[in-house]
């Protein structure tokens, strides 16, 4: 039997830009501990972040900004697997994994984590395995859910062989919809949560570019971006209606859909989270909903 799926808050942030110094040129300290408290105070509970945001700097901005947080009402995921002795190269060995969520723990200022994923699947560790180890954090106490992300259809499988599996992260987007035929059917049989990753698709759903861009976006032929700009000129029509930004209305999109337990769009400023904040307000009405569906199809 299939557990209960895992319910988590609808939008999250993406804190990739906040102690990302390793991936974002130019990001300041103040600006992720602003943007972490915008969020909170935002109504915002879902905070994302990873080790190798800014090599364990997002975690303890996070955690820094938690201690003046009621942390039962804050549900923190982080993830791991890069390995700082062999390169950064991924290691789902299971020692290394509980290791990784102790050192998550100290940073995050906190004695508990609520969702742990293991961030990119390594080459030799039967999946099985690796979650095994986070289920005995599990029943520790020290983690609450075990997420992967970066898995291919047959490592979730492997990893879930025991039924442990409680979440998914992968890339997907109105542009990039590969998981709703690779991922999605198995991980809603097995009651798995799904959260995507780029639901803005790096920019380009925000609706700030326009057909003269094409060069910036190399992943779509020439038809292919056409086609999403003109799709996102009708969306800016619904937009419109709702008083509302091109972004909102597609985070409203991914928030409406069944199959998507939370969505996180990053931030680098705190108007940016404002802005996503403002999602939560949009109802798109189900004609809506299935015209932007239909509209990247």
């Amino acid at each position: 039997m299939a557990n209960k799926k895992l319910e988590i808050p609808a939008l999250g942030l993406g804190t990739n830009k906040v102690g990302g110094h390793n991936l974002f040129e130019n990001l300041k300290d103040e600006d992720g501990y602003a943007v972490v408290r915008k969020a909170l105070d935002s109504g915002i509970e879902l905070l994302d972040t990873a080790y190798m945001y800014g090599k364990g700097r997002s975690e303890e901005i996070i955690g820094d900004v938690l201690q003046d947080y009621d942390r039962s009402k804050v549900i923190i995921a982080t993830k791991a697997a890069q390995d700082p002795q062999n390169d950064f190269k991924p290691n789902n060995d299971p020692e290394f994994l509980k290791k990784a969520v102790d050192d998550a723990l100290k940073r995050l200022k906190t004695d508990y984590i609520d969702i742990f994923y293991i961030h990119f699947p390594d080459d030799t560790t039967p999946k099985y395995e690796s979650v095994a180890a986070l289920n005995e954090l599990k029943q520790a106490g020290k983690i609450r859910a075990i997420g992967v992300s970066n898995f291919s259809l047959d490592q979730i499988k492997e990893a879930n062989r025991d039924g442990l599996v409680d979440i998914v992260e992968d890339n997907y987007s109105l542009v990039h919809r590969d998981a709703e035929k690779t991922l999605l059917p198995y991980l809603n049989e097995q009651n798995i949560a799904f959260v995507p990753y780029f639901p803005l698709a790096s920019g380009l759903l925000t609706g700030k570019y326009s057909a003269a861009d094409g060069a910036k976006f190399k992943q779509f032929s020439s038809d292919e971006f056409k086609h999403i700009i003109d799709a996102l000129a009708e969306v800016k029509v619904i937009a419109e209606k709702h008083e509302a930004t091109i972004a909102q209305v597609i985070l409203a999109w991914y928030i409406a859909d069944p199959d998507i337990s939370s969505v996180i769009p990053g931030a680098r400023v705190e108007k940016q989270v404002i802005a996503n904040a403002g999602s939560m307000k949009v109802q798109l009405s189900k004609d809506e909903y299935q015209q932007i569906d239909k509209l990247f199809d």
